[in-house]
């Protein structure tokens, strides 16, 4: 390694074949696969740059360039602004159902993390008034927290909760996941309307989950209710469509 996050890769490539008839750039790609799927090269690891490492193995720049790309279009790496090229685990895959993200991570072995970027009371406008059921006007709580998996940011969520929950702290918010907040608090939620789609990056999203200015983006949109059929939640998500998915199981009727 080069500092404590930089990780050379020399070995990695070592025996690489450069008389045969498989492309250097397949060598590189399948090589570098085998040790971060192996755990050689650990989720988290930062890889050189693609001159650096052309420059010490005598390989071209294009030639590293497709073998990252090829790894980065599997879930694998991560291009990240001002930082390069990271370990992952895979894309995260999300089923279709009533559960939370940060629930969804840790069922998936990831390390799921929070940062808390809005945590206040406001007047509801008169969309988040529909969708809570509640006169405009009436406070209610934001929230706005940009989620991580193995420190690499994949998501934004933005939820508006009624003023009940005006109590839940910052400090449950980076810990715990919303749901796991709402049950401890004895609520049950048994039904969500959801809505998925996708647009542009607009604001602040492009840096705050490390993607082109104005790139592609998944969106979630969800209202859930309690068992008297209370909209206790009412939540629009964008996530990084390179490191995440839904899923769901469809059955003919």
């Amino acid at each position: 390694m080069t500092d404590a996050s930089t990780m050379w890769v020399d070995d990695v490539l070592a025996d690489l074949d450069r008389t045969g008839p498989v492309p250097l750039y397949f060598q590189v790609s399948s090589a570098l696969e085998a040790a971060i799927r192996s755990g050689r090269i650990p989720a988290g690891a930062r890889l050189e740059n693609e001159i650096a490492i052309g420059q010490r193995l005598g390989l071209s720049r294009p030639t590293v360039r497709r073998a990252i790309q090829e790894l980065v279009d599997k879930g694998l790496l991560v291009r990240r602004r001002g930082i390069g090229t990271q370990v992952v685990q895979g894309q995260v895959t999300r089923q279709v159902e009533l559960t939370s993200l940060y629930e969804d991570l840790k069922n998936a072995q990831h390390e799921p993390g929070t940062r808390v970027l809005t945590h206040e009371t406001r007047p509801a406008e008169a969309g988040v008034a529909e969708h809570l059921s509640i006169p405009v006007g009436t406070d209610i709580v934001y929230l706005r927290r940009q989620r991580l998996t193995d420190g690499i940011a994949v998501a934004l969520l933005e939820n508006y909760l009624p003023p009940e929950f005006g109590d839940i702290t910052t400090e449950q918010l980076e810990t715990r996941g919303l749901y796991q907040i709402l049950r401890a608090r004895g609520v049950t939620i048994r039904i969500a309307n959801q809505k998925i789609g996708a647009r542009r990056a607009h604001g602040d999203e492009s840096e705050l989950l490390g993607i082109d200015k104005g790139g592609p983006v998944l969106t979630m949109e969800r209202v859930a209710f309690d068992a008297s059929g209370r909209a206790v939640e009412f939540g629009h998500h964008c996530y990084r469509p390179d490191m995440y998915s839904f899923e769901t199981t469809l059955v003919a009727k």
